[in-house]
Formats: structure tokens, sequence, C-alpha cells
């Protein structure tokens, strides 16, 4: 039986134990809750079930649908019961909405699936846990996001929708993470030969790599071993004797061939024997003699001229010698060993450059006169006659210029430019808010100060354009021009502005309603009555009456009049007949006033409506005294209804109980008040409602027309009022009922209906004025590649100088337009110049009478030099001058190469091509080519690949980039809109308003980023995918203003009656920050508060006492016999509200004057039956002003009952004197001082008001009522109203940021770029100050410094000798840089240097080549590249992991001299991606005396096997046991040490030894787990941990190896019995019925039992 099938019935076994231990506990649980059902609820052991949620149904496709599912009532056994015994409270839904999903909804929705993310470990280990070593790979999961979406824009849908049509797809899977790989090596090649025949040399072996490490392997070792070798002992001659060459001498002419000789043939010969040779040829046709007669034409114009391209082959010599180690020279034949080099060369003749003389100087760039201007420039320039060649000096240059200024009579001046305005804009309050004011969100009737704007332009203002303007010209002359054209200063562009506000109208409270009255008195034959209630204007508003609310209710009644009986008053009660006391009668005293209340004829009146004389009774001595009754109460409803009565209510008091024998009994305590109906109209009001006026439109019954247009101009005194008409204006009229809304007309009364229409002014038309189209922009010029094709694009504009309105010309819709640029050759554009190179002449050599004693020399072949002609074209191939590409196209190409003539038998190929291009780094191959050429193409050997390849492929260079960043951070810079159209086209043109919304929030910083490669080396940002920027969010602070509170509610008026003060104060809550508004003035005390103050007047009557009857008497030495005595009444008194309907709301008493406050109680003795009972007293009688002292007052009460005879009354007048201050007072008018300057609500700042207010103050200083001074006449000479100015806040303005500036370096590091604002206006009044940056910078992309720079000189290079006169070269390299001075810089490809003029450190001589003398020495060198190992794949298991198979190639050094060795370059390997890569196993082989290590295909290597099991080591068990307190068995099994169990893997295999005993069920982060995890990364990529899918892992395996339950296992149930048993037992003795006590025979001392009970608490 295998591990893996062991564990598996380990897996199952425990399955079964947990089954049973499940069994117990459920036993357990039903015990108790049978025990809790019969003791407590029985509902505790039912629960509710649910079934899964059945198919959407629905009649319709979507959103509407509903499913259903399951629901019944289970027990805790599991079996099912009736619902009723579950709770019902908790039952849950059976049904629910849901989508319903139909066919067609496969079309619109699926699935999107995310890639699987990165394989992480399913349990990572901790910090402190001990390491386990990692034998293959180490398992782990991969997740990926699943989602039901929208096909057609991707939103997300339920996933529901998607599962209708599909399952869905897997989020997770196992995967593998391979463990670190070391570097695989081949064994060593055998030794090679000594590198010396004699002497001391050194022998080389070397291997290569067949596997390079991966995820965090070792590096690979030493490729190449080194070991000396000495032959055999070198003889003195042979190593005693060097060959030396000496240098080249000058080059000279070859001297002139004779007639004879076989030198070749001179061009003019050539040619007039191919036309003679040609001549005879008659198989041409036509066409193709007029093709190849075109060619020579061409050729004829395109060849240099010969003056300028002089250049002429010589040629130099050297000389050889063979050298003793001692320095002299011998004998050639000493240095047998050694082949001659070549003694003779090709070379070309020097000549010096030759120029012209200096042409004239050129016109003047400028063109016109005027002083203030910058100076204009003038060149010259001379001819190159001769090129230098041959190592001569470059030329001198060719062109040189001056400043310079137009003379003559004739030049013209120079065209002024002057700034102009557009009209002033509306006036705007909004942007002088403060940032807390609550307007801002809401900026409907804003009025006061204000800010208008304007914009300012640029145009060319010559004196013809000046005397036009001072003329009043029309501004529609003056063009607009580019606003950099104007060098003053620019014009104000803002100004202080004012909005009228408008005055809100005000009305007086509503006056009481008056009687039914017809609607119309004077026309009576509508019978529909009326009762009104008005109300007045108490400020009349902007504009009329038209904006205040309704001044006027009515309210239908029956029976109308207009003419009505007022009572004035009752007059006294008489008794009737002779009597002088009992029944009477009280006759009233009234008026007859019509409907407006005003007195009229009694005639007028209906004599039958007269009220009648009211019954009465005057108390007899003996008879109970009432009081009179009280005035009636104001009513307590204003209409009725059918729930609501209106109610008054008049009371009197007993003010004397009646004689016990023979007097009227007082009445009863009910009859002591009276209640009657009031306001008995229902609850139906109506009024006129107005709409707002409409726009003034004209009359058509009005003949004036508005035939003038205002312009720009104002016009004369007097003309626009004859030119603008009279219109008309209109407004809604409806009738409205309260609480209703609109109603038929008809129910309104017609005689207070507000009319509809009125006549207005027609303001005049304005016409819109716009400027001319400036000029097109100039198309955008640029030399560069085009970018996309995208076209270049030129633009004009124009400006509105003045708005159209009320009626006039709109304007024109398009004030910017674009076109694309006219298509202009790029000559013309950029008049650019590029060198041509021509064709190589034929090679020439050294005469061969020259070169004929050179050992191995031939006459026909050998090494030589050619020449080109090299000209100058432009970019449309047309011929220039040379002076341009020397100026513009850079460095001229070589005119000269070395060439080779082959011999006969030698093979002829042509150069090498370039490499083709790579689409991409580290992808694909790059190739390069070159054929065979001539007779070489026929010859075998030159056939043969191997030797002559004819192409080259290499794999394309694997850049890697890193991107770093560099320098400081920038300002925080916000982001800049788009304008439309030209600067300033429309809004305020250059001009931004110091306000947070555009001048803070959230912004950018940059900080500069560089980009390196491998070789550490500054390349373009893009290689790294970067824009040449880190951006990082900021914040620019908003300017925080002051910030206040809100406005306080306004205190009471400090005075109750009269003018007083009243205060509103805002706290301080914030100082202003970041330069905001600052704070108004504070008090001086706190410096915390800001106080306003305005008078206030209170109106004396407001507020009045109303007192309630007297209560009942309450005697204190009550005489029972006649019910009299001493004693105390008592009454309530309120303060009132005081309205037109009378006393209505109960106020607070403070609002009421105390002083004038009635008595709440009073003493007094009630009278006994026949004593004399008097009324209340009258108020006292005013005193005669002056007070002098002398006056006196009085207050008088009349006899209500007569006393019995015998019996006298009380006085019923009382006096007392007219003392100052006390009873008598003076008045006069006091003013108070002025308030505060008030503005509008909706006002911000500018004019305003200040007001007063007019008091009158009693002599002893308290202020009364008007009325009080009014009444004396007092003279009033005071104006109460005055105006004022509050100053506007005025924020700063600052101009738009001027366009960043040039960088500051054009390449490096350490580039800045610069814009900058300035203020156009400072901060007035409170307004936001300017801010401190007027100047901003960000880095500049950094671009690397490229710069010729020589490579280092090669080694001395002498031909086929070891040592003496050579030559060594250096290459003009380019070099890449970040700026900084002590930055050397790497080289790089010499393209990236191609637009820079060829020039080291300023010096354009260039230097590439120089003698040098060679020493003989020893060299150190790379082998080539090894072959390409065998395709590996990351294997695990024998399975491939997906992360790419790669192959592996290596190189190694070699070393000739043993003193070199140190010298040798470094060992390189290279791998790449492959496709079926094979998986390999590594083993260690064991014979006798031998272990190595061998790969599954039998190769030996070094590294891949695992170093853990020593060979030799014998060991059963496989793999072996490596786990710490693990040992191997005798059935060849992993098992663990005593105290420990075992923690198996998927497969079977040990993972760990855990002590015993533990139980835990741990999640991912875990320590031991059955799966391992892996994405197979590499470790140098970096990875980032994420937290693995939630996981159980049983730690205690209750199963042994063999199978046998453990001995913690019985141990375990052991215990759970005992524990079970023990429970048991104490629920039997919990719930055992106590024993009944027996009852003792003696009662005397009767005790209770304790009894033992259980009462259900969970507790016991």
């Amino acid at each position: 039986m295998g591990p893996g099938v062991r564990g598996a019935l380990n897996i199952c076994t425990w399955r079964r134990a947990v089954l049973c231990l499940r069994r117990l506990l459920l036993l357990f649980c039903g015990v108790h809750a049978v025990h809790a059902q019969t003791s407590g609820d029985s509902k505790s052991v039912y629960f509710w079930e649910t079934g899964p949620w059945g198919r959407c149904m629905g009649s319709e496709c979507g959103l509407g649908g509903s499913q259903s599912r399951a629901v019944w009532c289970a027990h805790v056994e599991g079996w099912t019961t009736l619902p009723t015994n579950c709770l019902q409270g908790v039952r849950p839904a059976n049904q629910q909405s849901c989508f319903r999903v139909c066919d067609w909804h496969r079309e619109l929705y699926d699935w999107q699936v995310g890639t699987w993310g990165r394989c992480m470990p399913v349990a990572p280990r901790s910090a402190g846990e001990h390491p386990v070593t990692c034998s293959q790979a180490e398992e782990g999961i991969q997740t990926r996001e699943v989602r039901c979406a929208l096909r057609s824009d991707g939103s997300l849908a339920t996933d529901t929708i998607c599962e209708y049509f599909e399952p869905r797809p897997l989020l997770e899977q196992a995967c593998l993470i391979p463990c670190p790989r070391d570097c695989v090596v081949s064994y060593f090649s055998p030794w090679t030969a000594c590198s010396k025949t004699c002497g001391l040399g050194l022998q080389n072996r070397a291997r290569s790599v067949l596997t390079p490490p991966q995820f965090g392997g070792l590096p690979c070792p030493n490729l190449t071993e080194f070991r000396t070798c000495a032959p055999r002992t070198c003889d003195s001659k042979e190593a005693a004797f060097s060959l030396r060459v000496g240098a080249w001498g000058v080059c000279t002419l070859a001297p002139t061939p004779s007639p004879t000789s076989s030198q070749p043939a001179s061009r003019a010969a050539r040619q007039a024997r191919r036309r003679k040779g040609k001549g005879h040829d008659t198989a041409r046709d036509p066409e193709t003699r007029e093709l190849i007669k075109s060619k020579r034409n061409r050729n004829r114009l395109n060849r240099p001229d010969s003056d300028l391209w002089n250049v002429e082959v010589g040629f130099q010599q050297r000389q050889v010698a063979c050298v003793h180690r001692n320095g002299s020279t011998v004998m050639l034949s000493h240095c047998p060993h050694w082949s001659l080099p070549d003694l003779h060369q090709s070379c070309l003749v020097p000549k010096a450059c030759v120029l012209s003389e200096w042409a004239e100087w050129g016109p003047c760039s400028k063109t016109c006169t005027d002083p203030s201007t910058p100076k204009g420039t003038r060149s010259r320039s001379r001819q190159l006659r001769q090129l230098p060649v041959g190592g001569r000096a470059e030329c001198p240059l060719l062109e040189e210029r001056q400043p310079c200024e137009p003379l003559g009579d004739s030049v013209p001046p120079c065209a002024t430019y002057a700034w102009r305005t557009t009209e002033w804009g509306e006036c705007r309050v909004d942007v002088l808010l403060s940032q807390q004011d609550r307007r801002r969100g809401n900026q409907t009737g804003l009025c006061g100060g204000g800010l208008q704007v304007r914009e300012v332009y640029c145009v060319q203002a010559n004196e013809e354009l000046l005397s036009d303007l001072s003329s009043n010209q029309d501004k529609s002359a003056w063009q607009p021009v580019d606003r950099q054209l104007c060098a003053g200063p620019v014009l104000s562009t803002s100004q202080l502005c004012r909005l009228s506000c408008p005055i809100e109208c005000e009305v007086s409270p509503w006056g009481a309603w008056g009687p039914c009255t017809f609607e119309n008195c004077d026309d009576q034959t509508v019978k529909k009555g009326f009762k009104f209630r008005r109300r007045k204007i108490t400020n009349y508003p902007t504009g009329g009456e038209g904006s205040c609310p309704h001044l006027v209710e009515a309210v239908p009644c029956d029976e109308p009049s207009c003419f009505n009986w007022r009572l004035l008053r009752l007059e006294e009660c008489v008794p009737n007949g002779d009597m002088y006391c009992g029944p009477g009668t009280q006759l009233p005293q009234v008026l007859c006033v019509n409907n407006h209340g005003k007195e009229v004829s009694r005639e007028l009146c209906n004599e039958d409506d007269i009220p009648v004389a009211v019954p009465c009774v005057v108390p007899c001595p003996k008879d109970c005294v009432l009081s009179p009754w009280t005035a009636w109460s104001t009513c307590s409803q204003t209409c009725s209804s059918k729930t609501t009565e209106g109610k008054q209510m008049r009371t009197r008091a007993i003010l004397a109980y009646n004689a016990r024998e023979g007097g009227a009994n007082c009445p009863n305590a009910s009859t002591l008040q009276e209640v009657r109906g009031c306001n008995e109209h229902a609850c139906v009001v109506y009024h006129w409602q107005t709409g707002p006026w409409g726009p003034c439109t004209e009359d058509p019954s009005l003949t004036t027309l508005n035939s003038t247009t205002i312009g720009p101009r104002a016009a004369p005194s007097g003309l626009d009022k004859l030119s603008c008409p009279t219109g008309m204006q209109t407004r809604k009229v409806i009738c409205v009922k309260v609480n209703v809304g609109q109603v038929p007309p008809k129910k309104c009364p017609e005689a207070p209906r507000p009319p509809s229409v009125r006549p207005c002014v027609l303001p005049c038309k304005k016409d819109c004025i716009v400027t001319p189209f400036s000029e097109w922009s100039a198309c955008p010029v640029s030399c560069e590649p085009g970018d996309g094709g995208r076209k270049s694009m030129q633009s004009r504009f124009r400006i509105v100088i003045q708005r159209p309105a009320y009626g006039g010309l709109d304007c024109p819709e398009v004030l910017y337009e674009e076109r694309e640029c006219e298509s202009l050759p790029l000559s013309s554009l950029c008049p650019g110049y590029r060198w041509k190179t021509h064709k190589w002449r034929r090679c020439q050599m050294v005469p061969w009478s020259i070169r004929r004693e050179n050992k191995g020399a031939q006459e026909t072949c050998g090494v030589g030099l050619q020449t080109r002609a090299v000209s100058c074209r432009q970019l449309d191939s047309s011929i220039a001058d040379v002076d341009q590409c020397l100026k513009f196209a850079g460095s001229m190409p070589a005119v000269s190469q070395q060439c080779q003539l082959p011999c006969r038998d030698d093979c002829q190929l042509t150069i090498w091509s370039k490499f083709s291009s790579c689409t991409a780094d580290c992808v694909g191959v790059r190739t390069r080519r070159r054929a065979l050429v001539g007779r070489s193409k026929r010859k075998d050997k030159c056939k043969n690949g191997q030797v002559y390849p004819l192409s080259e492929t290499q794999y394309c260079p694997c850049d890697k980039y890193n991107a770093q960043p560099v320098g400081n951070w920038s300002d925080c810079i916000l982001p800049e809109g788009r304008l439309e159209g030209p600067a300033g086209a429309a809004g305020l043109p250059g001009v931004r308003v110091h306000e947070g919304s555009r001048e803070c929030g959230q912004g950018y910083r940059y900080q500069a980023v560089v980009c390196y490669d491998q070789g550490s080396r500054l390349v373009e940002t893009s290689r790294c995918n970067s824009h040449g920027y880190i951006e990082e969010a900021c914040v620019i602070p908003c300017p925080s203003d002051c910030k206040l509170s809100e406005w306080s509610n306004w205190s009471r008026c400090s005075k109750s009656c009269g003018s007083g003060v009243k205060v509103r104060s805002k706290w301080l809550r914030e100082k202003p920050y970041n330069g905001g508004r600052p704070c108004p003035k504070l008090d001086h005390i706190s410096q915390a508060q800001v106080y306003e103050v305005v008078p206030c007047v209170s109106d004396c009557s407001q507020y009045m006492w109303v007192a309630e009857p007297w209560s009942a008497w309450k005697v204190s030495n009550m005489d029972l016999k006649e019910n009299c005595g001493d004693g105390v009444q008592t009454r309530r008194v309120r303060c009132m509200l005081n309205t037109a309907d009378g006393p209505t709301d109960t106020v607070e008493d403070y609002l009421c004057d105390p002083e004038e406050m009635p008595p709440g109680t009073r003493e007094s003795r009630l009278p006994c039956p026949e004593d004399c009972v008097l009324s209340d007293w009258s108020p006292w009688t005013p005193c005669e002003l002056p007070c002098s002292g002398r006056a006196e007052r009085q207050r008088t009460a009349y006899t209500l009952r007569l006393p019995k005879e015998g019996r006298d009354c009380p006085r019923s007048t009382e006096a007392e004197p007219c003392v100052l201050n006390r009873n008598c007072h003076h008045y006069s008018y006091n003013i108070t001082d002025w308030s505060t300057c008030q503005l509008s609500a909706n006002a911000v700042c500018g004019n305003g008001l200040k007001t007063r207010m007019l008091d009158c103050v009693r002599s002893d200083g308290k202020s009364v009522d008007l009325k009080f001074c009014k009444e004396l006449g007092l003279e009033r000479t005071w104006r109460m109203n005055t105006s004022c100015a509050v100053e506007c806040p005025v924020n700063c303005q600052l101009s738009e940021w001027s366009p960043w500036t040039e960088c500051s370096q054009s390449c490096g590091l350490e580039g800045k770029m610069f814009r900058r604002r300035t203020v156009l206006q400072a901060s007035q009044g409170d307004g936001r100050p300017c801010p401190r940056q007027l100047e901003q910078w960000k880095p500049c992309p950094v671009r690397p410094c490229y710069r010729w720079q020589y490579s280092p000189w090669s080694e001395c290079r002498v031909e086929d000798v070891v040592c003496g006169e050579g030559r060594r070269f250096r290459n003009l390299s380019c070099f890449v840089s970040d700026g900084s001075s002590d930055e050397q810089g790497s080289r790089v490809d010499e393209e990236l240097c191609a637009s820079l003029e060829q020039a080291v450190d300023g010096d354009q001589t260039i230097i590439l080549e120089e003698a040098c003398t060679l020493p003989c020495p020893g060299d150190c060198y790379l082998m080539e590249w090894s072959d390409w190992s065998v395709c590996q794949g990351v294997c695990v298991r024998g399975q491939h992991l997906d992360v790419g198979a790669v192959q592996v190639r290596s190189r190694a050094a070699v070393a000739q001299e043993p003193e070199n060795i140190g010298q040798c370059p470094e060992q390189e390997w290279q791998s790449r991606p492959c496709a079926n890569g094979e998986c390999f196993k590594y083993r260690w082989v064991i014979t006798p005396g031998l272990i190595w290590c061998e790969r599954s295909d039998g190769t030996n290597v070094t590294g891949g096997c695992p170093p853990t099991s020593p060979p030799g080591v014998e060991q059963s068990c496989d793999p072996p046991c490596d786990k710490p307190r693990s040992f191997c068995s005798e059935d060849g099994l992993c098992m663990c040490e005593e105290g420990y169990t075992e923690v198996l893997s998927a497969e079977g295999q040990l993972e760990q030894c855990t002590q015993i005993p533990v139980l835990e069920i741990p999640t991912a982060g875990g320590n031991g787990a059955d799966v391992k995890t892996s994405q197979a990364v590499d470790s140098s990529t970096g990875t980032t941990e994420e937290p693995g899918r939630p996981g159980r892992t049983w730690y205690l395996q209750p199963f042994g190896p063999d199978g046998k339950l453990k001995t913690w296992v019985y141990g375990v149930a052991a215990g759970g019995f005992v524990l079970l048993v023990f429970l048991v037992s104490m629920t039997y003795l919990a719930c055992k019925k106590p024993k009944k006590p027996q009852r003792r025979q003696n009662n005397n001392s009767r005790l209770k039992p304790l009894t033992l009970a259980y009462d259900g608490d969970a507790d016991m």
C-alpha cells in the first residue's frame, strides 16, 4: 500500500471519527433541549429551515420578477413539525423580487473573466518558524475576478443573469512555485595544447553553462581553468630576434607613366573607346539610346566641379628591419620566421582650404525707422574654392554678421501699436462675496457695489488711425493684432460699479374685519355682500405697488348693508316707574356710520336695526350687588366652520351679598358668565393676486417707432427720449381663495381688482459691434518629421466691443476661426540641405613600378585607395552650394576609403550590410547580409558558407531600463484650462481675480525622471515608458477668508416703548490664512466679536396689560350671619399682544410697561347687606400742563346700591395734587445717534443709508408713545436719514500666467522652466490681498546631453609582425552625460549625435589615427560562443509550468601568457526563450571511488543535484526523512518520534512533526497545509505577497501510519464519556421532584423546610 492510499484511508477513517463525536454532541444537546422544553419555553427547540430560491418568474423580462422558496419549521433533531411551533415573528421571507432572465439576454450579458493573479502560497510561514527545505516546488493558489457584465459598456449586473446560461467560471486554481534553481554547467573539456612551443606557456580547459540560475539560485562558477606548461627550452636565436616595421613616409604623387606603360588609360580615352565600340552597335532601339543619353546628361550635371573636388591619390612607403633583443638592427635573414608586411600604400595628396574674397554686405533686415526698436542685422559671405584633404586644417567661417540701421529718406516709419478697450460689461456683485457668504449659492437679487470688466486688445495705431480716433470714428475700424505687439502698460480691465438695490415692499398688519357691506354701495343692484379687511403700504417699493402683496381680503357674507349703527355706550340704569331700586333699563347711545366707519346722517341707517334699550337692575339695600358686565373678549376664531365656531365671553362678579331675608338672592356662578357667537362667517377668504409685470413690448396702437439705434457713443441730450417709444406691460390678475388656490374671478369683489395693463417706456435698441477679423496667424513651421499626420492650423479672431441689448442686432456666432495651413513644399518652408555621395571611383594602387620589389606582390591585385565626390543638395534634390551644407548639413562624408583589388583566386564579397532593425527590445533576431561579387559567384570555394558566410543573425539586444526621480519637486501647479479661441476672446482676458476657486485646490507638482539603461547610461525617458515627469497630486491651500459666525438674531429693542437700539453680533471663528480676506474691525476688548447696532422703535401700544375679572371675595373674618367683612380679591394680569382685533396672544411680562401693570390683588371690605355699594374708581383725570404743583387730578365712583336708611355712602370722589414726575410729566422730543451705514440685504458694499430715530421722552427720562408729543404740537425739524457709503472689498487682480519659458538648459538634469504673472490691480478695502507667488517653475524633461568624444586609443596595430612602428586608432564616439561637470558620460550609438557638429570640446579638427610603437605582448581573449543548450522548461513532478522555457550559451576566457591571466575579460552567458522545453532530473551516481551528478539525459554536470543527501549514506526511505523529529521506519515510511504526530501532504509524504496534543483549525496564515502554491516567477522580479484564500487543515491525525487508532484518541473518547455521564447525572438531580417535608408534632416551633428546587434559571 503506497503512502497516497494510506493517506486517503486516514482521511476516511478520520471522517468517521468526527461523525461519532458529532452524534455524541447532538445527544447531549438533545437531552438539554428536551429538558428545556419540559421546563422552559416549548418553542426553543424549533427553528425555521429554508430551501433554495426557485426560478425567477414574471410576465415581463428584466426587473419586476419574483422567486419563491420553501420555508418550514424543524426540530433540532432534524424532523419537520407544524409551523405553529416556530416563532412567527422571525419567519424568513418565502418570496423576493428578482431579475427575470429571457433567452434574448444571452446576447446582452456575458461572464467577464479577469487574468489569473500571482500564485500565492497557501500557508506562508511565519518569521519564527523553523524553515523547511524546498524539495520540488511549493504549492499555492491563484485567483481571478469573474463578473457578469453588460457586453455593450461593461457595466456590472447580477450574477444570476449569466448563471442562467452557463455556470460561473472557476475563481481559483492550484499552482506551483518552483524552488530556487542553481546554475548548472557541463564538465570541463580536455586540456588544450600549450600556448607556446617553448618557454613557459599556458594550458586551458573550459566548460559551458547548461542551465542559468533561476528563482534565486546560486550563480554560475568559473568557466575556465588554467595551468602552466613548458614544452622545452627555447633556442637563443628564436627568442632573441623580432621583426620591426617603421613609420609611413610622406604621401607623394607617383611618377608619370610612359606611353608604353601598362597603366590604365585616362578617363577621356576610356570614354572614347566606349563610344567607338558602341557606334557599331545597332542592336539597341531608339528608346534605349535615349534613356542612356539622358542618364549621361544627368550624371554630367551631378558631377561636382573639378576645382573644388580636386583629389589626387599618391603613395607612401615604410621600412622593415630585424632587431635583436638588445635593440641593434641585423639583417632580415635573422628573422626568417616572420613574413614581411607591405612596404607601400596608397594615400591622398594633402591640399589646403582655398576661399574667395568677401562679397558686399547684404541689405539690413530692419526696413523701417524707429530708434526705440532694436537694430537689424546684415551679413556677407565668401565662397569655397578648394576643400582641405589629406589631413589639412578645416576651412574658416564662410559668413559673418553685424548690426545695422536702414538709411535713406524713403524708409517708412515703423508701425506703432496701442491698447484699445471694449465697453464695460455688466455690473456683477457676486465677485465681491466672501467665501462664507450664503448668497454665493443663490445670487438672485444681488445689488449694491459691484465690479465690471472690459476687454483690452491691441491695434495698430498710426497717425491716420489716431486722428480718426479723435473724431470718434466707429470702433469697428480697429482691427485687433497680436497682444505682444503692444508694449505699454495694459489699461485697466475692471472698475467699481453700482447696481441700484430695489426697495422691498413693506405693509402694515391687517386691520379688523369690517361690517358686511355691498361690494359697491353706489350700485346695490348686486346683492352680494362682503366683509373686508385692509392693510396699508408702509414702505413703497421700487417699481410701484405691483410687487407688494395684496392689500385687501374679502369674506362673503349675507345681508349686506352700506350703513350701520355703532353702539357708543349705555347710559345709567334707570329703575322702572318711580322706584329708586329694582328692575330698569339702559338706553344706548348710537351713531350711524358708513362702510368706512365714518359718521353719516342717521337717516341713512335703518331705524328697524337701531339697538334697543337694555334691561338692567338697580339693587335695593338688601339685594345682591353685581358688577357691570366686562367688555366682550376677542373672538376665539377669525371665522367659523363645521368644526370650529367663534366665541366671545364676558363676566361679572358679586360685589355684595344679599340679606338672608327680604333681599334678592345672588345668582348662581354659571350666570355670572355669558358666551355669544362671533365671526360666524365661513372661513372663506378671497383676494386678488397679481403676477409680475411682463416685459415692456411695443404697443401697436401707438405710432411712435423705434427707428433710432443708440450706438457705442452717447446720444445728444434729449435725443434718446424722443427716439425710444412707449410700450405696454401686462400682468396676470387672478382670484385666489386662501388655502385653496385660484378660483373664478366672480368669487372676488370687483371693486378692489388691480389693473392688468399699464404703459411703459421701451428701452432703446443697441446693436452688437464687433471688430474685423484679425489677420490669420502664422502657420507653425517645423522642419522636424510630422507628428502622426496631424494638420497644421492657423486661426484668426474678432472681439465684441458692444453687446446687443433691447432687441438690437445679435452678435455673430463665429468669433474664432481656424483653417488648415496651406500645404507648401518643405523646401520653401525649411530650406534644408543634405550631403549627397557619388559613386566610388576605381581603386588606385601604388604603381607596379614601385611596389614590384615587395615580396609576394602581384601587379593586378592588392590594397589600394578609392575616392568619390560629395555634392550638396536641397531637400528637393536640387543642387545647392557646398557652403550651405557646410553650415546646415553637418560634417561632410568621407571622400576616400581603402579598397581591395582581388587577385585571381580571391573570393570577392560585398561589405556587410547594416543589421536589420528590431521591432522591440528583447524580441526576435536581427540579420545582416553580404553577397559574392563577379567571378566569385562561380567558384566552389567561395560558395562554402562555413568559410564565407553570406548572412549573420543575432538576437536583438535586450536592454532593460531603470527610471529614477531626480532633482527637487517643482512648485504646485494647477491644471490649465483650455482657452476657447484667442487669449481673452471672452470673459476677462489676461486677468485672473485672486479667488480660491481658480487659484487654489488640487494641482500637481513635478519631479523630473531620468532613465538609465543597464550600463547606467542616460537615455531618452520614453525608453522607460515615461513622459519625463513624476506627477504627484498636491494642494495649493485655498485662501481662507476671515471666518465669522453667522449674524446672531437681533436683540430685542432696548426699549419696549419708543426708540432704542437693537444689536446683533458675529463671533470670530477662524482668522484668515493663506492670503484670505482680513477680518473687519473687532471689538477692542475681546478682539473676537463684531457688532452691528441699528436704531429701533417699539410701539408703546403693541403690548398691553389685560386684567381678568376680580375673583370672589375671600373674607378673613366673615360674619356668618351677614356674609360680609374684610377680604381680599385677586385677578390674573397678563401682558398680551395688542392687534387690530384686540389682545390676542400672551407674551412675556417684560414687554409691557411694569409701571402701568394693574394690581393683581386688592384688600377691601365686602359690604354687608343694606350697606352702600360703589363701583370701581374711574381713571384719574389728566393734569394740566405745565405741572406747577397747584393743580390736582380727580377720579370718581358711582353708587351701585343705596344703603339702608340711616347709613351713609363713602366718598365717591378723590383728588390729589399734580406733582412733577410723580403723576404729572412734561414731554419733549429726543433724537438718537446715527446708525451704522446700512445696506440693502442683497448688497455687499456701495451706497447705503444711515438713520436715526425720534423719541418722545417724559420729564422723568422715560420714553413714551409719540402721541404724547404729537398732542402737544411740538416742532420736528430733524433729518432722519442720510446717505453713506461702504467700501467695496475688491480682491487682487492678477494677469494670466505667461507661457512657460524655454528650458534654462538644453539638456541635463538641472533644466528649469519658469512662468510669471503680474499684479494688475492691488486689493481694495477688505479684499483678498495679492499672493506672494508671482513666479512658478517646473523641471524640464531630462534630455541626454550628447557630445562627440574620442574613444580611448586602440592598441598599437602592426601588420603580420610582433612589434614595430604601427598605427593606433580611435573612434569619434557619441557620449551621453547628465550635463553635470563631474559626470564623464558613457558611450552610445553614433546615430544619437548625428545632428551635432563633429567637434570635441569645441575643436573641429578631428584626429582619429596616429602612429605608435607596438611591443610584443601576449593577449587574453574570450572564446567563441558555445552552442545553444537544449531547451529546458520549468517542471515540477514531471509537469511543465507555464513560465517559459529557456536556452543558454556561454563563452569563457582563454589566456596565452601566465602573467596576463589577471587581464582576462569576464566570462559571459546569455539566455533566450524557446519552445517545447524538456524536463530534466538530476541524481547522484555512485561508483566505487567516484561520485558525480548526472542529468536524466546521461550528461554529467556540475550542480543540479540536491545537496541535502550526501552520497554514500544508506537510507531505505525515498524521499529521505530529513524533517526534524522524524526517522525512517522498517516499512520504509517516515515516522515521527514519540510525543509527535505526523502532518502529511496530499501525496502522503511527511511534511512536519507536530507535538501532541494540539488541535488547531488555522486559516491560510497557519503553519502547515496540504497544498503548496506557486506561480513560477523568477526571483529577480519583484513580487508582492497577497493573502491567500482561507482554508482549514487538521493538524492532528487520529490514525497512525499503520492504520491503527492512536492512544490519545482513546483517552479523549474516555474523557468525553465521563463528562457525558457527569452531565446526565447532574441533570437528573436538578430535575428530580423534591420530597414533601414531614410536619413536626411540636406546633410551637414550626420551621419552613429548606427545599432545593430548579426554577428554570440558566445560572442554576
